[in-house]
């Protein structure tokens, strides 16, 4: 049965999933690097950018690897396709990714600026959604033909799903640092009245890695 997922989203101890002051320098804000530095150092990353090396024996790899399992689509918001706001005054940002994203399926953007849809290599296509998050979940579960939906982010559209009830599964890698502001992930959310139990939690030299499923 299809799922629709957050995985592999950092969490620092003080609650942050990005660092404030996004832009082209600072694609996570200022300091969100530490929170994905478990992600860095894994060869499921470095095969992703087509670049050698990397760590395929630790759990960080094994978690990396599951985040892509099954995934038929994805959903993203605005700032994750990039620094771009308000309309879109022409079309020549394609996203951080260059040519290729890492992708490969499609993926649905949430915005409230309208855009054709945009092919890439590689089998990425963007699809710019403008009425809403319900809206594009639908999209993105036709799109999936099955498989699972995967909410990439950001994080308020993270917290848009959660809040809706729309999400079923949350795997949150937390990173031993404090970012002291930034994007909060879970302020206010009532995970346990939500219906999500922690199924696994696996520690590592770099994050703890948290499973959560929501009760059937």
């Amino acid at each position: 049965m299809s799922k629709v997922c957050v995985r592999s989203i950092g969490v620092s101890l003080d609650g942050f999933s990005a660092g404030p002051g996004q832009d082209l320098e600072h694609p996570l804000g200022i300091g969100g690097e530490k929170l994905f530095e478990w992600f860095f150092k894994t060869r499921t990353f470095c095969a992703m950018h087509g670049k050698p090396g990397g760590d395929a024996s630790s759990a960080d790899d094994r978690f990396a690897q599951q985040g892509f399992e099954n995934i038929g689509a994805w959903i993203i918001g605005r700032n994750m396709f990039g620094p771009v706001r308000g309309p879109w005054l022409d079309e020549s940002w394609r996203g951080w990714w260059g040519e290729e994203p890492p992708y490969h399926v499609p993926v649905f953007v949430l915005t409230h600026h309208a855009r054709p849809t945009l092919e890439m290599q590689g089998g990425t296509t963007f699809h710019f959604v403008t009425d809403g998050i319900e809206s594009a979940l639908k999209q993105a579960q036709a799109a999936a033909a099955g498989k699972d939906v995967r909410i990439g982010g950001g994080v308020s559209t993270v917290r848009q799903y959660l809040s809706a009830g729309l999400v079923d599964e949350v795997h949150l890698a937390v990173a031993p640092v404090f970012l002291g502001r930034g994007e909060n992930l879970l302020t206010g959310m009532d995970l346990p009245g939500m219906g999500f139990k922690v199924t696994e939690h696996v520690a590592t030299d770099a994050c703890t890695h948290v499973v959560l499923h929501k009760a059937e």
